[in-house]
C-alpha cells in the first residue's frame, strides 16, 4: 500500500511539473494553486520583545482546484532568550468555480487552522486554537489589478470567542514578473477587533520556477511588525 502510495505522489508530481513547463504560471492571482516550497526569513518587533527566525511554507496541489498549505514557523524570542517550534498553520483551499471572461472569475472556498505548537510562556505561541473558514472571490478590476476579497467565520478556544474575519487582498501586476499584494484584514471578535495587514512584493526571477519576495505584516492592534523575505520554488 505504501508503495502505491508513493507512486501516485511521484506521478502527481510528476504531472503537476509537465502542466507547468507547458504553460507559464501566474502567481499573482491567490486563487491559481501550484504546488511549490516557501522559505522566509523573518524579523518581529513588538512592545517589549522581538522574535527572529524562520518560516518554511510547503503547498502542494492536488490538482489545478485543491491544494492544502502548512506552514512551520521556527522563532527566537530575545525578551525569553528562547528559541523553538512557533504556532503551527494549516490551511486548505477548494477552488468551486473559474469562469473566463467575465469580471468574477473564481470562488474558492477555505478552511484555515492555527495550532497552539509554540510554548506561550516563552513568547513562542498564542497558546489558542485558530479555527476558521470562508470564501474568497477573484474579481478582475484591469489587465494588471486583481481584487480577492474574503469573508471568513472565526473561533478560538481560548478564550473562546469567535467573530468574523474580512480581507480585501489587491493584486496588482507591474510586469509579468513582478506583482504586489496589498490586503487589508481585519477580524470582528466579541470582545475587540484586530486590524492587521499583508503587504507582500514579489519577483519571479525564473519562470515556472523560483521567484523571491519581501513583505511586511503589520499586526496594528497588537503594535506587532513583521518583515519576511525570501524565495519560493515552484515543484
Amino acid at each position: 500500500m505504501k508503495k502505491i502510495l508513493f507512486v501516485i505522489i511521484v506521478l502527481t508530481t510528476c504531472i503537476n511539473f509537465y502542466a507547468q513547463e507547458t504553460q507559464d504560471i501566474d502567481p499573482s492571482k491567490p486563487t491559481n494553486l501550484y504546488t511549490q516550497i516557501n522559505t522566509l526569513g523573518e524579523v518581529s518587533l513588538g512592545n517589549g520583545f522581538n522574535t527572529y527566525g524562520s518560516r518554511i511554507n510547503f503547498q502542494y496541489a492536488f490538482n489545478p482546484d485543491n491544494l492544502i498549505l502548512a506552514e512551520v514557523p521556527l522563532l527566537y524570542n530575545d525578551a525569553t532568550q528562547s528559541f523553538g517550534l512557533s504556532d503551527v498553520r494549516v490551511r486548505y483551499f477548494h477552488a468551486l468555480k473559474r469562469y473566463t471572461d467575465q469580471k468574477v472569475f473564481a470562488i474558492a472556498p477555505f478552511a484555515d487552522v492555527t495550532m497552539p505548537t509554540g510554548d506561550a510562556q516563552k513568547g513562542l505561541g498564542a497558546d489558542t486554537w485558530s479555527l476558521a473558514g470562508g470564501v474568497v472571490v477573484g474579481v478582475m478590476l484591469s489587465e494588471k489589478a486583481s481584487l480577492f476579497p474574503g469573508l471568513s467565520y472565526v473561533y478560538l478556544t481560548e478564550p473562546e470567542i469567535s467573530g468574523v474575519g474580512l480581507q480585501t487582498n489587491l493584486s496588482y501586476s507591474f510586469s509579468k514578473r513582478t506583482f504586489l499584494f496589498v490586503n487589508p484584514i481585519a477580524t470582528f471578535l466579541e470582545n475587540q477587533t484586530i486590524w492587521t495587514g499583508e503587504f507582500n512584493l514579489n519577483h519571479i526571477v525564473t519562470p515556472n520556477k523560483f521567484k523571491i519576495n519581501i513583505g511586511w505584516y503589520p499586526n496594528f492592534t497588537n503594535e506587532i511588525h513583521a518583515i519576511r523575505g525570501g524565495a519560493t520554488f515552484f515543484l
